[in-house]
């Protein structure tokens, strides 16, 4: 009986040393636990403030504000686009044409946030011109 017991404490020691360093690999592995939004990411200077709002974890409490400022930011400056490109001239100049259907504001979101991710090199220009450079290479107008 006593190896048993032995037995006993000795798997329930080994299980909680496991789960101590389960916890440590996941807390310390890159890219799980997501830093909160800061104040300076609603400024959206950078492509990185930008995607910092699009992929906010759930959990944060700016959760809400962030995904709404990020699909404003997107939509809106897409539509300036679209208002300005109501001239006559419009069909020379297009940069962007959306194919129909379009996607929905989700799916754009998604694919600008993957787009964005593999082209490190935009993370510190000015967002809008990285929502651009996404647009006009996935939805190029034929010339």
């Amino acid at each position: 009986m006593q190896f048993y017991a032995s037995l006993k404490r000795w798997k329930a020691s080994l299980y909680q040393r496991l789960v101590k360093v389960a916890l440590i690999a996941l807390m310390l592995s890159p890219g799980i636990a997501a830093a909160a939004v800061t104040d300076e990411d609603f400024e959206v200077k950078t492509t990185r403030n930008l995607l910092n709002l699009c992929t906010v974890s759930a959990d944060d409490p700016r959760a809400k504000e962030a995904i709404q400022m990020c699909q404003g930011y997107l939509v809106g400056a897409y539509q300036y686009y679209l208002a300005t490109e109501s001239g006559p001239a419009k069909d020379s100049m297009r940069l962007v044409c959306i194919t129909d259907p379009a996607p929905t504001r989700n799916q754009a979101v998604a694919m600008f946030v993957e787009w964005a991710k593999a082209r490190p090199q935009y993370m510190n220009e000015v967002p809008v011109d990285t929502e651009f450079r996404f647009l006009s290479e996935k939805w190029p107008c034929k010339k």
